[in-house]
C-alpha cells in the first residue's frame, strides 16, 4: 500500500522543513506532495530545495486560495492509495502514522480521523476547545454520527474515496465539507487517539472564532442542499 501525503502550506518557514524530515523519517511507502498556497515568507523556496533533489512533488498555487484550494490541488496529483492530509505547522505528529493507516490495513474502515480530544496532547485554549466540541456536536445533529473531533487535520481516507470528493470550499469550510460529503456517501468515519502539540498565536497560530462561522455555515449548506 502506497501512502499519499499532502501538505498544505502557507506561510510556514520556521517548521515545513522539520515537517517535510518528520514525514520523510515515517516507515511506509510514500509519496510527499505539498502545495504552496503562494507563500511570501520564505516558505517556497525551501521547498523548491527539497523538490530539486527530488523528495517531493511540489505544486506552486499562483495566488493564496486557502486551505481547501491547497488540499484540491493535492488530490489531483494523488498516486497512492491511500491519502493523508498533513498540516505543516508541527502540531501534528507523522510519527502517528501506524496508528491512522492501521483501521485501512486490516479492512476496518475506508475513512480514519485523528482525534486530538482522545489522546494524549497539549492543553488547548479554553475557547478553542470549546469552539472545537461545539462544531463537532452541531456535525453529530446533522449528519447521526459520534465523532469527537471533526476540525482534525489528519483526515484519512482511501484513494477511491478522494476520486468521488467533488470539493469547492477554497478556506475554512474544507473540514466540514469533506466530513459531510464522506458521511453523506454512506461511509462511517473510524476514530484514532493521536498526539497534539497546539500552537500559541505568537507562534503563527492562524484561526479565530470568526472561521467557526464559515465551518455552521459549510456544514448547514452540505448537509441540505442536493
Amino acid at each position: 500500500m502506497k501512502v499519499s501525503v499532502i501538505i498544505p502550506v502557507y506561510n510556514e518557514c520556521a517548521t515545513v522543513e522539520e515537517l517535510i524530515r518528520r514525514v520523510q523519517a515515517v516507515d511506509v511507502d510514500k509519496e510527499i506532495i505539498v502545495v504552496d498556497d503562494c507563500s511570501t515568507d520564505g516558505s517556497r523556496e525551501i521547498l523548491k530545495r527539497f523538490a530539486e533533489r527530488g523528495e517531493i512533488r511540489l505544486v506552486l498555487l499562483p495566488r493564496n486560495s486557502g486551505k481547501g484550494a491547497a488540499v484540491r490541488a493535492g488530490l489531483r496529483e494523488v498516486q497512492g492509495d491511500v491519502v493523508i492530509i498533513q498540516d505543516a505547522d508541527l502540531e501534528y505528529d507523522p510519527e502517528d502514522y501506524p496508528v491512522l493507516l492501521r483501521p485501512i490495513l486490516t479492512g476496518k474502515s475506508k475513512v480514519v480521523y485523528g482525534s486530538r480530544f482522545l489522546g494524549e496532547h497539549k492543553a488547548m485554549y479554553f475557547w478553542h476547545s470549546v469552539g472545537n466540541r461545539l462544531l463537532t456536536l452541531v456535525t453529530n445533529i446533522l449528519f447521526d454520527t459520534t465523532l469527537s473531533d471533526m476540525e482534525t487535520c489528519y483526515k484519512v481516507f482511501t484513494a477511491d474515496i478522494a476520486r468521488k470528493l467533488d470539493l469547492r470550499e477554497p478556506r475554512w469550510g474544507f473540514d466540514p465539507e469533506i466530513t459531510a460529503k464522506i458521511l453523506r456517501m454512506g461511509y462511517r468515519i473510524y476514530e484514532v487517539p493521536i498526539s497534539y502539540a497546539g500552537r500559541e498565536y505568537h507562534e503563527g497560530k492562524k484561526i479565530t472564532w470568526r472561521d467557526a462561522i464559515t465551518v455552521i455555515l459549510a456544514l448547514l449548506r452540505y448537509r441540505f442542499l442536493p
